[in-house]
């Protein structure tokens, strides 16, 4: 079997790229494990510091691969393969239907949009920390057409990331959102020029592998972790994790009173 998910290394950034051009990088389980595995070995890697997810040939993601979903169909009736999958929490690295979908990981991972992005290809699009959206790139919970629910954090993330009325617009309608509106709802965070997506992703996560890394990581973890915590409790959370970090960050002042990084320079 050709894999459909490959790992380029570029110093401490890592790209994963799905590869499945005959379905517009449309997941199926093997992919969806091959995808898991990736993100899995880059969280171990101790050299790379970001990851890129991006898709080959113009798309970043279609979804579910509707076509080997059929198969499945018509060798399994009813709930079939899917019966006794529970997809459970309590499960250190748990495994999500479209692969990493449940994973949440000690590094960054910024997505690298092109063309479409729909259905559980916008759900792992949610999943990474950033989105890069070329211009002519898109969005949309295409699923609702054929009664396919959001079963990996669409339901979830969306109303996290962009608020409950526009998500309720996409995931009741089921529209296309192309990039100007995504920009201006905070579905994405920048958007390129068409071809560009790798590119500017690549740029971006240069920049934050360039950063003290302990600090910028334990912000992360603490912008995670607060969401299931009373206020008190996450400003608690969120001194513990910065208080490891605060020698740096006393090194780095004297590198301020030195000259270094005045007028917002990086």
């Amino acid at each position: 079997m050709i894999d459909a998910v490959t790992l380029s290394h570029h110093g401490a950034i890592t790209v994963v790229t799905l590869d499945r051009p005959d379905v517009r990088n449309a997941v199926d389980a093997e992919t969806a494990r091959q995808l898991y595995e990736a993100f899995v070995a880059f969280d171990a890697d101790p050299i790379t510091r970001v990851a890129i997810f991006h898709g080959a040939h113009g798309h970043f993601c279609a979804g579910w691969d509707l076509q080997a979903g059929a198969r499945m169909a018509q060798q399994v009736p009813g709930l079939g393969a899917f019966a006794e999958l529970d997809f459970s929490p309590a499960d250190a690295q748990p495994l999500g239907p479209m692969g990493p979908s449940r994973l949440l990981l000690s590094k960054p991972v910024i997505a690298a949009v092109s063309g479409a992005a729909v259905a559980g290809g916008m759900e792992l699009a949610l999943w990474c920390d950033m989105r890069v959206m070329e211009a002519d790139a898109y969005f949309g919970v295409f699923c609702r057409r054929f009664g396919v629910p959001l079963i990996d954090g669409g339901t979830v993330r969306l109303p996290r990331l962009i608020g409950m009325g526009h998500a309720m617009d996409l995931i009741l309608t089921g529209r296309r959102v192309d990039a100007p509106e995504a920009l201006q709802m905070g579905l994405c965070n920048r958007v390129v020029p068409s071809g560009t997506a790798l590119e500017a992703a690549m740029a971006l996560a240069e920049q934050l592998a360039a950063f003290p890394q302990g600090t910028m990581l334990a912000d992360r973890a603490s912008a995670y972790a607060q969401w299931d915590l009373s206020m008190p409790e996450a400003l608690h959370q969120e001194w513990l994790r910065g208080k490891r970090c605060i020698a740096s960050g006393l090194e780095g002042a004297v590198r301020f009173a030195e000259g270094a990084g005045r007028n917002g320079k990086f």
